[in-house]
C-alpha cells in the first residue's frame, strides 16, 4: 500500500482512441481479422471434428464410446473453455492482449495434438479439457483485442463476421472428416486420430501470423505506456496511408493510468454499476450457448441414431449447416451497425427461437429426411449464428477497457457453463431414449431460452452502434 503522502498518478490526455476510430479500413485491419479471427476457425474445427468423429469413437476398438460419453467429451471441452476463459481473461487484463494470445494458442496446439494419442475415455476427456482451455483463453484475449483495434463504425459487422468464421472451421472439419473417416481411404481408428492434427497444424500457422499484431494501444494507455501506444498508432496510420496532425482537433480523453485494476473494483463495476448490462449479457450468453452446443454437439448422433447415416458421411451434412451459419453474420451483420444493436439482437434471437421450434416439430413428427432436416438447420442457423455472435459483441464492447477481457470471460464462463456443459449432456441423454418427442422437448426448451433473451435485448440492450468504446463504457481510470 502506498504511503498516505504519495503523489497521485499522473493524468494523461490523449486522442489515441479517436485516431484509431477515424482510420479507413486498411491491410492492417485485414491482418488483424485474419490473424486473430482464425481462433473461431479453430473452435469450429474442433467442435466439428468432435461431432463428426463421434461415430468412429463409438466404433473404435480402443475407446468404444457410448452416446453419453460422447456428450461428456463435449462437456469436457466446454468446461475447459470456461476455466480457460476465466484464468486467461484475468491475465489478459493484467499482462496485455498480445502476450496472452500467444500463450493460449500454444496451450491449444499442444492439447489438440495430444488428443490424437488418447488411449482410453479418461485420457480423451482430459486432453479435450485442455484443448478447451486454450480456446476459452483465446476468446477473451482475441475479442478484447479486436474491439480495441477496429474502427467504431464497422465494429459490429467485423465482430460478427469474425465470430461467424467459426463455421469456416466447421466446414474444414467436415471435409477433413469426410476424407479421414472414409474406411475405403484409411483405417477409421487411425483416421480420427489424424483428424485432430489438422488443428495443431493450423495452430502453427497462427503463431507465425500473430507476430505482426501489436499490443492494443488502448490497453497500453490504461497502464500508463502512452509513448508505446502512440508509436503503434503511428505505424498503423502509415499502413492506412493516413497522416496525423494535432490540428485535426480529435476528441481527447483524460486517464489516470495504473498498473492493475483491483478485482473488487472490477466486480463492483460489473455487477453494481453496470448491473443491467450484466443481466443482458448473461441472458444472451446462456441462451445461445445452450442453443448452439446442445444442437451442434449432438447433430452427428441424430443423424446416426435416427437416420442411420454412416459415420464417415456425417461431414457432408455439416457443410450446408456450416454455410448457413457463416452467411448469416456476413450478409446481415452490417445491419447491426445501421439498424442498431437492440433491434437486430432482438430480431435474430426471436427468429432463431421460432425457427428452432418449427424444425423441432418437423423432426418429432418424422416429416423430414436427413438432407431436409439439414437444410432446415441451415435456415435456422443463418439467423442464430448472427444472434450468437452478437452476444460476444455485446459483452466485449459494453464494459470498460481495464476489465474487458475479464468481463468477456465471466459471461462466457457463466453462459457456457450453464448452457454449454448442460446442453450436450442433456441432449446425449435425450437421444439415448430413442424418442423423437423427448428430443423435441429439448428443442422447445432451447427455443424458450432464445425467446426470453430476445425480449430482454429488445428492452435493455445497449445502443452501442458506431460509438467509440470510451463512449459506450467510461474507463474506470477516467480522470474526469
Amino acid at each position: 500500500m502506498p504511503p498516505h503522502n504519495a503523489a497521485p498518478p499522473a493524468v494523461i490526455a490523449t486522442d489515441i482512441p479517436a485516431r484509431l476510430d477515424r482510420l479507413p479500413w486498411s491491410r492492417f485491419h485485414t491482418l488483424v481479422v485474419v490473424a486473430l479471427g482464425i481462433t473461431w476457425i479453430l473452435d469450429g474445427l474442433e467442435v466439428t471434428l468432435a461431432g463428426s468423429v463421434s461415430g468412429a469413437l463409438k466404433e473404435s476398438p480402443v475407446l468404444r464410446f457410448t452416446n453419453t460419453e460422447i456428450g461428456l467429451a463435449g462437456a469436457a471441452y466446454i468446461a475447459g473453455a470456461v476455466l480457460g476463459a476465466l484464468f486467461f481473461g484475468w491475465l489478459t487484463d493484467r499482462l496485455g492482449r498480445k502476450r496472452l494470445f500467444s500463450i493460449t494458442v500454444l496451450v491449444y496446439l499442444a492439447a489438440t495434438a495430444a488428443t490424437a494419442f488418447s488411449w482410453n475415455v479418461t485420457s480423451f476427456l482430459i486432453f479435450r479439457f485442455f484443448t478447451g482451455m486454450g480456446i476459452g483463453g483465446e476468446y477473451t484475449a482475441i475479442n478484447s483485442t479486436i474491439q480495441e483495434l477496429v474502427p467504431a463504425r464497422v465494429r459490429g459487422w467485423t465482430d460478427l463476421v469474425i465470430n461467424g468464421s467459426f463455421w469456416v472451421g466447421a466446414a474444414m472439419g467436415a471435409i477433413g472428416a469426410i476424407i479421414l473417416l472414409d474406411p475405403a481411404t484409411i483405417n477409421p481408428e487411425l483416421g480420427w486420430r489424424l483428424a485432430f492434427f489438422i488443428g495443431a497444424a493450423l495452430g502453427l500457422v497462427i503463431l507465425i501470423l500473430r507476430r505482426w499484431i501489436p499490443e492494443s494501444p488502448r490497453w497500453l494507455l490504461s497502464h500508463g505506456r502512452a509513448e508505446e501506444a502512440a508509436a503503434i498508432v503511428t505505424r498503423i496510420e502509415t499502413l492506412a496511408g493516413v497522416s496525423y496532425s494535432t490540428s485535426e482537433g480529435l476528441a481527447q480523453i483524460r486517464l489516470r493510468p495504473r498498473p492493475a485494476t483491483p478485482l473488487g473494483e472490477v466486480f463492483h463495476s460489473l455487477f453494481v454499476t453496470h448491473r443491467q448490462r450484466a443481466l443482458v449479457g448473461l441472458a444472451l450468453m446462456v441462451s445461445q450457448a445452450f442453443f448452439y452446443n446442445a444442437i451442434f454437439f449432438t447433430y452427428a448422433l441424430i443423424l446416426t441414431d435416427f437416420y442411420q447415416v454412416p459415420s464417415h458421411l456425417i461431414g457432408w451434412f455439416i457443410l450446408p449447416f456450416a454455410a448457413g451459419n457463416f452467411l448469416g453474420p456476413l450478409l446481415i451483420g452490417r445491419l447491426f451497425d445501421t439498424l442498431g444493436r437492440r433491434t437486430m439482437i432482438a430480431a435474430t434471437y426471436a427468429l432463431s427461437a421460432l425457427l428452432l421450434a418449427g424444425t423441432g416439430y418437423l423432426f418429432a413428427q418424422d416429416l423430414v429426411t436427413a438432407p431436409q432436416l439439414t437444410l432446415c438447420w441451415s435456415v435456422v442457423f443463418f439467423f442464430a449464428s448472427a444472434a450468437a455472435s452478437s452476444a460476444y459483441l455485446t459483452v466485449s464492447e459494453t464494459f470498460p477497457v481495464e476489465m474487458r477481457a475479464l468481463a468477456i470471460a465471466v459471461f462466457y464462463a457463466i453462459g457456457t457453463g450453464a448452457g454449454g456443459v448442460a446442453g450436450p449432456w442433456l441432449f446425449g441423454a435425450l437421444i439415448d431414449t430413442g424418442s423423437r418427442a423427448s428430443v423435441f422437448g429439448g428443442y422447445l426448451f432451447g427455443a424458450a431460452l432464445m425467446l426470453a433473451a430476445a425480449v430482454i435485448a429488445a428492452l435493455y440492450a445497449v445502443r452501442a452502434e458506431r460509438r467509440p468504446l470510451e463512449s459506450v463504457a467510461r474507463p474506470l481510470n477516467a480522470a474526469d
